[in-house]
């Protein structure tokens, strides 16, 4: 027992520099910079606020599991924000290869039995092909617009985004799960990009 508990702390004391790791996109009123762990927080919410648009074969409690895991790969790999480098660096081979070894290595602090079950949540998220996969991503991608959006353009004018581009790097994937969601979301976007 005191193994088991020894190993679930050193994983929850390493997932607590989860909080040291900034985001590219600010807060809602701008103040400063989004790290993860605020992230993965307000995911569950939207989560919860937003289960009524998602489809009826959704495993909410999955959603929410997901997403409080999905980003714990950054504390090894930090955030690759998805307009850097014209939008290429977000899912390059190298940064796939290196959130696996980093899920490998922190899910792996956990007994073995949490461990596989964590991964698989993990690994299904990334693959983002079942339904509580594809809902949990679209949520992943419209926090951040939402946000864009409620500090003045905040990302989208550090990286120069274009309507072009926010609808072919992130509109596609949350109109894959929240279709009604992107449609209200675009519409309050596109003043930023006139």
């Amino acid at each position: 027992m005191t193994d088991r508990l020894s190993q679930q702390f050193a994983f929850l004391q390493e997932a607590d520099r989860l909080k040291g790791v900034l985001r590219a996109g600010r807060l809602t009123d701008g103040s400063r910079f989004e790290n993860s762990a605020e992230h993965s927080w307000h995911l569950t919410l939207y989560a919860m606020v937003l289960a009524d648009h998602a489809p009826a074969d959704v495993d909410m409690i999955r959603v929410l599991k997901m997403l409080i895991l999905h980003d714990l790969v950054e504390i090894d790999t930090g955030d690759v924000p998805i307009h850097s480098q014209g939008g290429t660096a977000h899912a390059s081979a190298l940064q796939i290869a290196a959130e696996a070894a980093a899920a490998d290595r922190i899910f792996g602090l956990l007994p073995p039995d949490q461990a596989a079950a964590f991964r698989t949540l993990w690994d299904e998220f990334e693959a983002n092909t079942t339904p509580d996969a594809v809902f949990a991503k679209s949520l992943d991608r419209v926090q951040p617009v939402m946000q864009n959006i409620a500090n003045g353009g905040g990302s989208w004018i550090d990286y120069d985004v274009t309507l072009e581009q926010l609808d072919t790097r992130i509109g596609h994937k949350i109109a894959r799960g929240l279709p009604a969601v992107w449609d209200w979301v675009r519409t309050r976007a596109m003043p930023f990009f006139s």
